[in-house]
């Protein structure tokens, strides 16, 4: 086997061993009667089913280029990603949801299903989170494309979640997905970002030709990988 059949395939045991290891977890933590009904609810917005890490691995599996993330994305990542939207920010568009880790997030927060815009490439997962979120509307589409197509009846969104492998594209293919996104934002809008990697995903050079500017706003080891999420916004209200 070579080296990255190797990779490939530790990887997906990786997957494999989170998959039963999250099934574990969640089946004694449903047999605990400490947390209020509230905490349940909310506990189980942010949770993937086995049944949906298991759509992550075989998704994986048939190409792990495309999907790039090794796990589905955990609740505490989840939790900080969506940290700074409300109901007020509405309508949110997501890029890359895959199994809806942050869609789930999100109508924690109080954002509602209508209010949002769910942009996945993906076909299986598109095609899942269409049934997941009936009342989402979800788009299987290249993000960079965005701009394209009419959104919330040409309302700007107040903010972008991303899930999307910015760190892994290359340098114009970012420009595009960020030219399109914010495109689609209010002028106050923030495009929100999570990374595996030690610093922004967005290269400097990428921020300027924009007129963006990233402010780390937290981390969590709780992630496989640990994870760090960032908030792009326009230069001049990141002044």
């Amino acid at each position: 086997m070579d080296a990255f059949g190797t990779l490939v395939a530790g990887i997906a045991a990786l997957n494999v061993c989170g998959l039963f290891v999250s099934t574990f977890a969640e089946r004694r933590s449903s047999k605990a009667q400490t947390t209020s009904e509230t905490d349940t609810t909310r506990t189980q917005a942010h949770t993937n089913s086995p049944a949906e890490r298991l759509h992550f691995v075989r998704a994986w599996l048939r190409s792990p280029l495309t999907v790039a993330a090794i796990a589905p994305s955990s609740r505490a990542l989840a939790r900080l990603i969506t940290s700074e939207i409300s109901a007020s920010t509405i309508p949110v568009i997501e890029l890359g949801p895959g199994t809806g880790s942050f869609t789930r997030a999100l109508l924690a927060r109080g954002v509602e299903e209508k209010d949002l815009a769910l942009v996945e490439f993906g076909k299986s997962f598109a095609y899942a989170l269409s049934a997941s979120f009936p009342k989402a509307n979800t788009l299987c589409m290249d993000a960079a494309a965005i701009n394209t197509v009419k959104l919330f009846d040409g309302r700007p969104a107040g903010a972008v979640v991303s899930g999307l492998p910015l760190l892994s594209m290359p340098k114009p293919q970012v420009e595009a997905i960020l030219r399109a996104a914010f495109g689609k934002l209010t002028p106050t809008g923030a495009f929100y970002q999570f990374t595996y990697g030690p610093g922004c995903p967005v290269p400097r050079t990428v921020l300027d030709r924009v007129g963006l500017e990233a402010e780390r706003i937290g981390g969590t080891f709780i992630n496989i990988p640990p994870a760090t999420v960032y908030r792009l916004r326009r230069v001049q209200l990141a002044a």
